[in-house]
């Protein structure tokens, strides 16, 4: 028979070769899975290895990390600096550096760090400090609530920093890995319309209480708008004026990036400017613009939260660290995938945590990646972390020395900046179409994430991302169809029967390939597949349609080749499936072939017991070879000794 099926015979003397390819044709016996680990062995599978438990595994690591070498790569690890400092490039990026962090400290000094976390963090204040019902508070009792205040946002920051602490010490940084694409970029968009819509009331100079919890995003726009007759005109104009000179001067930083030596500080430029002219024309008394005003000086003495409410805290400071880390590590990714460099999550984890842990000795409250600093830090020409050194000594000289400077400095301004700098953020809805051509599930979890997170909040609308993320991946593995394999007529590829017409199909033969992970959820689908394929009990008739033979077949099925190359891993109740079907399928007198199984695949389904139902000699390293061997069990016409062309 011309065409066999992943299969050939050396030629004899005198016989030419049917190959159309001008390499020289080889040929192998079939492999299984014993003959090839006797043949070439498994250096990851050695004995010794697979029964050493993962615990003894771990501290093997651990104690290895405790020698010389072991303990400067930890170093090394854990305060990055120490591996780019010293190839640090002073003349090309310290300008950059300088410029980004000077922008970034002055920006820092009269604004919280994070608008949402900030909003979090006063909803928490306000459930674990209520305001007396009263009102009415005298001096003393109103500098004590304010304290309790504090306290009680100190103690926040302390959670927070603790349980990622704790988060990073059980390598919990994976779960970054179920942060998608689009639930990053629907997250960072929609939380930067929450920094935005945060944002308007300075802008307007319209002073209005603050929004919390579910749909409070549309609730502070309703406030604005029916304030928007008593906005401040004065503050209106500082407002137009600081964004015309803002947005052009970033635009040319963007389009003369490779010209430009550093960007160009247009928001040094503008708070120095605004400040100057706020001083000068006494706009704060004349037409009432809202200035920062007096900062505190000094630096805090250190002192440790009160934490007799622990539980309570800890409520409150468990969505604080997780949006703290699902923004941080957001943020990361998209700035490691547009300059071609990776992030440790865990390191995240870890410098975020002792952050928050030390700063709530000094009355802080929680702290993380914002996105409106972390565009103002790229667009200013940030180059390394060397910047953040420099945001940190301008912090400490307003603390120290300079607080007075920033009095007359509009609250405005301080709107127009960040809203200026989250242009980034919101440009990434411009992806959206092209995510619409390549995948309509993607774009519908960049929406429902993006929805969530401004109908609801950050956090839940995190939660509501990542769960329905996750939901569209255990949904496809549902849909996964079962292909019927035939052999591209001289060549030894074997391609699913609905792309060709022209592939060879043995009778009596089939193979199958089912490419999803088996597990309980897909356990069902597999089975009925299986069945509709095989002529087993009823599923034939049952189950929906899929790629595979006509029902009426003209020779009922002797042998079946399942390709398992698709299978990434099996659970216990996949497993028990496949070993159920290998019962089967020896009743039925059908002999089943798995080919190209998985180390870990292979285990599982060897633990379930799948060679009390099979031999080993039913194991095959791949499809061509599976089917050089159905090939000799089928007693086709020809050579009885079947070999591989490879």
């Amino acid at each position: 028979m011309s065409g066999l099926p992943g299969a050939r015979t050396c030629p004899g003397p005198g016989e030419a070769s049917d190959l159309k390819s001008p390499l020289s044709a080889k040929f192998r016996e079939p492999l299984t899975e014993t003959r090839f680990q006797q043949l070439f062995g498994d250096a990851e599978q050695e004995p010794e290895l697979l029964a050493e438990p993962r615990w003894s595994r771990l501290w093997r690591r651990r104690a290895s990390a405790c020698s010389g070498p072991g303990a400067w790569r930890l170093l090394l690890a854990r305060l990055p600096p120490l591996r780019w400092l010293p190839h640090y490039r002073w003349r090309a990026w310290l300008l950059g550096d300088a410029v980004a962090g000077l922008t970034v400290g002055i920006v820092h000094v009269p604004q919280g760090t994070f608008a949402v976390l900030s909003l979090m963090t006063g909803s928490a204040v306000e459930r674990l400090v209520p305001e007396p019902l009263s009102g009415n508070l005298s001096g003393i009792e109103k500098e004590q609530l304010d304290a309790q205040r504090v306290g009680a946002a100190a103690a926040v920051a302390f959670g927070s920093g603790a349980l990622m602490l704790g988060m990073f010490a059980l390598q919990l940084g994976v779960l970054a890995t179920f942060l998608s694409e689009p639930v990053v970029k629907a997250l960072t968009s929609g939380a930067a319309l929450h920094v935005l819509v945060s944002q308007l009331p300075s802008l307007l100079g319209v002073p209005l209480p603050r929004q919390i919890g579910c749909f409070a995003l549309f609730k502070t726009l309703a406030a604005v708008l029916t304030a928007l007759p008593r906005s401040s005109p004065a503050e209106l104009t500082i407002s137009a004026l600081s964004l015309a000179l803002l947005v052009p001067v970033k635009e040319l930083n963007v389009r003369f990036r490779d010209r430009l030596p550093t960007p160009i500080p247009g928001e040094i430029a503008m708070v120095l400017l605004a400040s100057v002219l706020c001083f000068t024309s006494s706009l704060d008394t004349r037409y009432n613009v809202q200035i920062v005003g007096l900062l505190p000086g000094g630096f805090p003495q250190p002192l440790l939260p009160s934490l007799a409410e622990l539980p309570r805290i800890l409520a409150d400071s468990l969505p604080m660290a997780l949006v703290t880390f699902a923004v941080s590590a957001s943020l990361a990714s998209i700035y490691a995938d547009k300059y071609s460099y990776t992030i440790d999550s865990n390191q995240e984890l870890l410098a975020h945590g002792v952050s928050n842990l030390v700063s709530s000795l000094f009355s802080c409250f929680p702290n993380s990646a914002t996105l409106a600093t972390t565009s103002l830090l790229v667009d200013a020409g940030g180059n390394t972390q060397l910047a953040g050194l420099f945001s940190c000594m301008v912090v400490l000289s307003v603390l120290l020395w300079l607080g007075p400077l920033f009095y007359y400095l509009p609250k405005a301004v301080l709107a127009c900046i960040n809203i200026s700098s989250m242009r980034q953020m919101f440009f990434q809805m411009r992806e959206l179409p092209q995510l619409w051509r390549i995948s309509r599930v993607d774009f519908a979890v960049w929406m429902v994430t993006w929805v969530a997170v401004v109908t609801l909040s950050v956090d839940l609308g995190l939660a509501v991302g990542v769960v329905f993320s996750m939901m569209t991946v255990v949904c496809r593995t549902q849909r996964v169809q079962c292909l019927a394999l035939g052999l591209a007529e001289g060549t030894e590829l074997y391609r699913p029967l609905r792309e060709s017409h022209k592939l060879l199909q043995v009778p009596g033969l089939c193979i199958l390939s089912y490419p999803a992970p088996l597990y309980f959820g897909t356990r069902g689908q597999f089975r009925r597949v299986l069945e509709w394929h095989l002529g087993l009990g009823e599923g034939r008739k049952e189950a929906p349609k899929t790629d595979g033979p006509p029902d009426a077949a003209a020779e009922p099925v002797r042998v079946v080749v399942l390709d398992c190359s698709g299978v990434t891993f099996a659970d216990a109740a996949g497993a028990r499936e496949v070993v159920q079907l290998a019962s089967r399928c020896r009743d039925a007198g059908i002999h089943l072939l798995l080919a190209q199984c998985n180390a870990s695949v292979l285990g599982t389904l060897t633990q379930a017991g799948l060679l009390d139902r099979v031999t080993p000699e039913q194991l095959f390293v791949s499809v061509q070879d599976a089917a050089a061997h159905a090939l000799e069990r089928l007693e086709l016409n020809g050579p009885k000794t079947c070999t591989v062309w490879v």
